[in-house]
């Protein structure tokens, strides 16, 4: 078996949930790497501050919380409603276009912090996973994105193609 790759600093898309909030420590036990976290507001409002303790809690190093909603707003949002994009003709697009804002973001606390990894909580099953991925490799490719795996286990993404694959299961 391969050595196990080693990360000075990772950066983690943070949203206080079990996920990202169980990653942390792993993340510490297994890369041997100190967490630096991110939250983006991008309008959910006061849920968000008690995320400074709960990320300390869990073994952050420091935590981001990023005010996003007016570039959210404007960036993104209107330039949407204006071209009337309708998912299957009834829905209205929801967070989802919120995640390549993030992961601008996301990227450049990664570059000012000095991380070699951005990791987030997604899992296999929706396309926030995708999201995130590509849009980090698009904007910093220096720097290696982790996904969760179907296991629940956060890893180092190992593929040389730019093109999605899902991870495998340890128990299949």
């Amino acid at each position: 078996m391969a050595d196990k790759k080693t990360y000075k600093r990772v950066l983690l898309a943070y949203s206080g949930g079990l996920d990202t909030s169980i990653i942390i420590p792993w993340l510490k036990e297994n890369y041997g790497c100190a967490v630096v976290c991110c939250a983006a507001d991008v309008g959910q409002g006061e849920e968000l501050a008690p995320l400074h303790e709960k990320a300390k809690k869990t073994g952050a190093e420091k935590l981001y919380i990023e005010d996003l909603r007016k570039e959210f707003v404007e960036d993104f949002i209107w330039p949407t409603l204006k071209a009337d994009a309708i998912y299957e003709g009834k829905y209205l697009l929801g967070t989802s276009f919120a995640r390549p804002l993030i992961a601008k973001r996301l990227v450049e606390i990664a570059e000012k912090e000095g991380c070699d990894a951005i990791c987030h909580g997604c899992t296999g099953k929706g396309n926030d996973q995708v999201r995130f991925e590509l849009s980090s490799r698009r904007l910093r490719r220096t720097c290696r994105s982790s996904r969760r795996g179907a296991s629940g286990i956060s890893r180092p993404a190992k593929r040389k193609s730019s093109m999605p694959t899902r991870a495998a299961s340890p128990s299949r």
